[in-house]
């Protein structure tokens, strides 16, 4: 089965709640795409439960609430794609979609499910833009083919994010990603 598609369905699902609230309680909603162009997915070339290892920091790095430290980069990427080519070829837009677990309202970051005290992770977009993912985050064409291309990257930056004075521990976070054709 593909993999955007079940890495999709629970975006999906996370991402739609607002929907599905609309309906009664005993409805379960199921919303998807159908489009010209499939490409395969990965984070950093892995194309199933890739992992982010953030530096480890100190505390002081993170005395303030927000303050931030251990920036670290990583490339989601799209390969195997049709594209396009030929005399009217023209750009095939796609864009990655990101959802957050857990996500702490006040800033928008991933909730910490380790055991470090006031430590969130924070996620910047290619432009080094913190998203809030207090909603479903979808970048604005980072994938973007041009005619005659099969395959692209973008990267973005996570990092830790203090909301107050940090205690040491462990950090662990996480979100659903997809990406959408347009």
């Amino acid at each position: 089965m593909n993999k955007k598609i079940l890495v999709a369905c629970g975006l999906l699902v996370a991402g739609y709640s607002m929907t599905a609230s609309a309906v009664s309680d005993n409805t379960i909603s199921f919303q998807g795409e159908v489009t010209d162009e499939t490409c395969s997915l990965t984070v950093n070339g892995n194309d199933s439960t890739p992992i982010i290892l953030l530096p480890t920091v100190s505390t002081s790095d993170l005395a303030t609430a927000g303050s931030h430290a251990g920036a670290t980069t990583f490339e989601m990427g799209v390969s195997g794609c049709a594209g396009t080519s030929g005399d009217d070829a023209t750009d095939t837009k796609i864009s990655t979609v990101f959802s957050g677990n857990l996500v702490e309202t006040t800033n928008g970051t991933l909730g910490n499910t380790g055991t470090a005290e006031n430590v969130t992770v924070q996620i910047l977009d290619v432009s080094g833009e913190e998203i809030n993912l207090s909603s479903t985050y979808t970048a604005d064409n980072d994938l973007k083919l041009s005619a005659g291309d099969t395959a692209s990257t973008a990267t973005y930056t996570a990092r830790y994010y203090a909301t107050d004075v940090a205690a040491a521990g462990t950090v662990a976070a996480s979100m659903q990603y997809a990406i959408s054709y347009q």
